[in-house]
């Protein structure tokens, strides 16, 4: 999700305290793997057992409530000073190369500092600390956390939880649906090759909703082809927005595959490997097909829905990408983006009740439908992915200067004032981008405004998500350059569209960004700006500072290094070479090279920017 700067936003960011940082993950996976969900009862409704817990921490009782189902761990809670411990061994099958542990927690303090961490959670795989949270971590309801072990692969190691409270003032740490996802038995590509593949794809879906917008059942298919001299014997869908229910309980479901074999969900049910009937040579196309079930769980969310406005991003499975690395199968991350994906082009056509309101990614078109209904067919090409909402939402447009259209979809606590304003900031912004980087070649923009929205805005093709905010919302239309048109693996390498979009978003506000750099304080020798987001995950609460500002600051600090004229052009040059394509680190860092006669390595070296 972006997290914007909570100077910008005001959106809160959850801390975590004193982690160890992990490696980013080994994404490509032996043929031997046997997909695994090795936690037993990680949702405690089968009593105990195999857990070692306090008497009583495993729990049905109603002062705390369970994620799903009706049990849950309950630690520590006491106000005195105590220590509880949860804990369970688990063996990692080996050749797997992607392991992901996931649990939902929830943080309930009495405490009312907001800057020192009394209570804390540590949580241990073997003797190596994955991550701690604290009092600071508090907030109503759960949190989806995960963590990479795929290093453990192979290994027995015991899974614990400890919960440990100071003299004073209780914290108590909530646990449900613990997961440990082993995954990644695929065919490698060949060492060194880095075609990504599949490519070229073209995804079709026809979909029917209810009454409320918040179901929607019907089919999908994806045509593709290898670009890959290495065969091709498989394909993964990424169900991302599953990571928002329990493993195995999901919102999103597949059925009657057609075009292959699929396996069972793997990486806390959010890929669906599915094994071709005969591999595909270099040039070779196949089409995968699938009834495709969705229901929008609650939350003001980019995937769920506040009150009657549903919103749908990541909602339809999209092709995981196989490069040089293997298959990309890592975990979803609520902190920021997993998302990594080559362009494509998207038919969808979306039944709907005619009182809901359905904005989407691409250039739609409504036309009447069965009696009270209407449907809308929406057409996007070169996007990587495809989101949607659905509601009674309040609609404004208008075109900028360049002859853009934006439409601005508003929830009921919106005023026309806001909504009028919004519109204004968006085709403002949209041609601000467009002139710097590139004409923006979506055809529509839509823009839905809801205040709700805890985590400040989201992005995605031709479609954002976004609160009353001038600075929000042209930070996320900036995104339609970069993740959308300028591509990159976000999880992997999360500046690459983070901190280019907001620096993009300074310069089209006017702000110079002068000193910033000047306020940079590292936190440890690990910290870095193209650190993953394995590693911003368990360090959340530098994310924003790191990525975001140090990030755009890095940027605004090149442009005084090569001059503001070299960094014009470096950018929007770099942005045309890499249209609809992907941008790496180290494809970045040789065109700056190229665009000045200053040597950079001290540059990169200070900055952190390594790859």
């Amino acid at each position: 999700m972006r997290r914007l700067l909570p100077a910008l936003t005001g959106a809160a960011l959850f801390a975590a305290a004193g982690l160890t940082a992990l490696a980013t993950p080994t994404v490509a996976s032996a043929a031997d793997c046997t997909p695994a969900q090795v936690v037993a009862n990680g949702g405690f409704e089968s009593g105990s057992s195999p857990w070692t817990a306090p008497s009583g921490a495993i729990t049905a009782d109603s002062g705390q409530s369970a994620h799903s189902g009706s049990s849950y761990v309950w630690l520590d809670g006491y106000g005195s000073t105590h220590t509880d411990a949860l804990s369970q061994s688990v063996t990692l099958p080996t050749g797997c190369g992607t392991a992901t542990l996931g649990f939902w927690l929830h943080v309930d303090t009495a405490e009312t500092t907001t800057s020192t961490a009394y209570d804390k959670l540590t949580v241990k795989l073997g003797s190596t600390t994955l991550a701690t949270y604290s009092n600071l971590d508090a907030r109503s309801g759960y949190v989806h956390k995960t963590v990479d072990v795929s290093a453990f692969a192979g290994q027995t190691a015991t899974l614990s939880f400890t919960g440990t409270e100071d003299s004073s003032l209780q914290t108590s740490f909530v646990l449900d649906d613990v997961t440990l996802d082993a995954s990644g038995g695929t065919t490698p590509p060949q060492p060194g090759d880095p075609t990504r593949t599949p490519a070229a794809p073209g995804y079709t879906v026809n979909l029917t909703s209810d009454a409320s917008g918040g179901s929607w059942s019907g089919h999908e298919s994806v045509t593709f082809s290898n670009a890959s001299p290495t065969p091709l014997t498989e394909v993964y869908l990424r169900l991302w927005d599953n990571a928002h229910g329990s493993c195995p309980s999901t919102p999103i479901t597949v059925t009657n595959v057609t075009g292959g074999t699929p396996a069972p969900l793997s990486v806390n049910c959010t890929a669906l490997k599915v094994t071709l009937p005969a591999p595909l040579a270099q040039g070779q196309s196949g089409t995968v097909g699938f009834d495709l079930g969705i229901t929008v769980p609650s939350g003001a969310d980019r995937f769920g829905h506040d009150g009657a406005y549903n919103f749908l991003g990541n909602a339809l499975p999209v092709l995981a990408i196989r490069d040089a690395a293997g298959w990309h199968l890592d975990p979803y991350t609520d902190n920021g983006e997993s998302f990594y994906s080559v362009a494509a082009d998207f038919t969808v056509t979306l039944d709907h009740p005619t009182g809901l309101l359905v904005p989407a990614t691409g250039t739609s078109v409504d036309t009447p439908g069965a009696a009270g209904r209407t449907v809308t067919k929406a057409t996007a090409s070169k996007v990587r992915d495809f989101a949607w909402g659905a509601g009674p939402f309040t609609k404004i447009s208008g075109t900028s200067a360049a002859g853009v259209k934006v439409n601005v979809y508003s929830v009921s606590g919106i005023s026309a004032a806001d909504s009028k304003s919004m519109l204004t900031t968006a085709t403002s912004a949209v041609d601000a981008h467009a002139q710097r980087f590139g004409a923006y070649p979506y055809g529509e923009l839509d823009a839905v405004i809801d205040n709700s929205f805890w985590f400040g805005g989201m992005e995605y093709p031709g479609f954002v998500l976004d609160l009353v905010s001038t600075t929000a919302l042209t930070h996320e239309i900036g995104h339609q350059w970069f993740y959308g048109i300028v591509g990159d693996d976000e999880y992997n390498g999360p500046w690459l569209d983070e901190a280019f979009t907001d620096y993009a978003t300074d310069l089209a506000l006017g702000k110079t960004g002068n000193g910033c750099w000047n306020s940079v304080s590292w936190a440890s020798a690990a910290e870095k700006i193209t650190n993953s987001m394995a590693y911003w995950d368990a360090n959340s609460s530098r994310y924003s500072t790191v990525v975001y500002g140090y990030g755009k600051c890095a940027l605004h600090d090149l442009r005084r290094t090569i001059g503001d004229s070299a960094m014009t052009t470096l950018l929007r040059s770099y942005a045309q070479a890499h249209w609809y394509g992907v941008s790496t680190t180290a494809e970045f860092k040789a065109a700056a090279q190229a665009a000045t006669t200053v040597d950079l390595t001290s540059f990169w070296s200070q900055h952190r920017i390594e790859g």
